[in-house]
C-alpha cells in the first residue's frame, strides 16, 4: 500500500523490532515512550529544495525536465549533478519517461526564469553536470519560484513544497525529503525531553532516489555532503561513554554518522562527504537503531538496513508489513529496528543468527 501526503501524519503506524527480532505493532505516536533515558535521537534537519525544473533544451528546441540530483560543491547554487528526462511529468513512471535530447558540453537550457549550461555530459547520457547562470540570489529565487519537488508516479497528485518539509526542516540543501523525519513532531520531542532522551540534529544533503536508468540506480546514492555540529558530536561522545544508544532517524543520518565515525563510536564534527553504499558488510560504529520507512529489496535504502539486521529478519519485516497493510514510500508508515548486539557474531549486519520473531499488538 502506498501513502500520499496527509495533514494528519500522527495517524501513521509503527512496527517496532527489538534486539531479539520481536515485533510490536504500534501507533507512530508511541515513539515518545520507546527510548530509555540517556539515549540520543539524531535527525536530519535538511529542508528540501524544489529540485525539478522544466524548460527547453535550446540546441534541439525539445522540452526537458531537469532534476537536480547532487551538489558539485556544498552550498554553491550554481553547479549541480543533474538528471535529464524527456517530455512528460511525474505521473509517468520514471523508467518509462521519454529519453531526453542528447546533451553535449556547452548546450544551453532555459528553465523558467533560469538559464543553464551543460558543463559535462556523463555516462549514461541522462546524467550531466549543470551550471546555472547568474548571481546566487537570482538562482535561488529562480529555483524557489519555478521549481517543484521531485515526485514519482506512486503519488499521482502534485505535492507542494511544504509536503516535503519535515517539522525540523532548516537548511534548504536536500534534493529529496529526508522522509523518516516525517515521523517527528513537537509532541514526540516534548515526550523525549520529559523522559530524559536526548535529541540532536545534523544536516545531510539527501540526493535523488531514482533516475529511471536501472544501471545508474545501482550507483545510488551519489556522494552527499553533510555537516555535523559540534554539540551533536559532543552528545554522541557522551552517550557512547555512558553505554547508551544512538537512534538514527532515517538512512541519511546513518550515512552521515558512519562517514564521520571514529573506531570508538565518536564522530568528527564539521563538514564531510558521505560516499558509497552502506550495506550488509558494513560494520556500524555509531548508530544502534534506525527509524525508517517501508523499503523494498533492491533499493539503496533497503540495502542499508542489511547493516542493522540479517536478511532473514528483513524478509520477515517485509512480510509482516505487507500482511498488515503498512504504507510504503516517503509518506508512509515507519519501522524501528534496534540492532543492539543481537547480530554481533561476525559484526552487525553480517548475517548473525536470530530466531523467528514474535508479533504482538502494542
Amino acid at each position: 500500500m502506498i501513502a500520499a501526503p496527509s495533514p494528519e501524519r500522527r495517524s501513521a503506524k509503527l512496527l517496532a523490532v527489538d534486539t531479539h527480532g520481536r515485533m510490536r505493532h504500534l501507533a507512530r505516536t508511541a515513539l515518545g515512550s520507546l527510548f530509555r533515558p540517556g539515549d540520543l535521537v539524531i535527525a536530519n534537519d535538511a529542508a528540501t529544495l524544489p529540485a525539478s525544473l522544466t524548460g527547453v533544451h535550446w540546441p534541439s528546441g525539445v522540452a526537458i525536465e531537469i532534476r537536480l540530483a547532487g551538489w558539485t560543491a556544498m552550498g554553491d547554487p550554481t553547479r549541480f549533478t543533474a538528471i535529464a528526462l524527456g517530455a512528460g511529468d511525474h505521473r509517468t513512471p520514471t523508467e518509462d519517461r521519454l529519453p531526453p535530447p542528447l546533451l553535449a558540453p556547452g548546450d544551453r537550457l532555459t528553465l523558467g526564469p533560469l538559464a543553464g549550461v551543460v558543463d559535462d555530459a556523463l555516462d549514461p547520457p541522462c546524467l550531466f553536470r549543470l551550471r546555472l547562470l547568474g548571481s546566487r540570489a537570482a538562482i535561488l529565487a529562480g529555483i524557489a519560484r519555478h521549481g517543484r519537488p521531485i515526485q514519482y508516479a506512486h503519488v499521482p497528485e502534485p505535492v507542494a513544497l511544504w509536503d516535503v518539509w519535515t517539522a525540523i526542516a532548516a537548511h534548504p540543501i536536500a534534493f529529496e525529503a529526508p522522509s523518516a523525519g516525517f515521523a517527528l513532531d513537537w509532541h514526540t520531542q516534548a515526550a523525549w525531553h520529559n523522559r530524559g532522551v536526548g535529541f540532536a540534529t545534523l544536516t545531510l544533503a539527501a540526493g535523488i532516489s531514482a533516475t529511471g536508468n536501472a544501471a545508474l540506480d545501482k550507483r545510488l546514492p551519489f556522494d552527499e555532503p553533510y555537516r555535523i555540529p559540534r554539540p551533536t558530536a559532543m552528545a554522541i561522545t557522551r552517550v557512547k561513554a555512558e553505554g547508551r544508544r544512538v537512534i538514527a532517524i532515517g538512512t541519511s543520518v546513518v550515512r552521515a554518522l558512519e562517514a564521520a565515525a571514529n573506531a570508538d563510536g565518536s564522530v568528527c564534527p564539521g563538514d564531510g562527504i558521505a560516499r558509497g553504499r552502506i550495506a550488509q558488510t558494513t560494520l556500524l560504529c555509531v548508530a544502534d537503531a534506525i527509524l525508517t520507512g517501508i523499503h523494498h529489496p533492491g533499493e539503496s535504502h533497503y540495502e542499508l538496513l542489511r547493516a542493522f539486521a540479517p536478511a532473514s529478519l528483513l524478509e520477515q519485516i517485509s512480510a509482516v508489513c505487507e500482511a498488515h497493510g503498512y504504507r510504503s514510500h516517503e509518506f508512509g508508515d515507519s519501522v524501528l529496528i534496534d540492532a543492539g548486539d543481537t547480530w554481533q557474531q561476525g559484526g552487525r549486519g553480517t548475517g548473525g543468527v536470530g530466531r523467528a520473531p514474535d508479533v504482538k499488538k502494542g
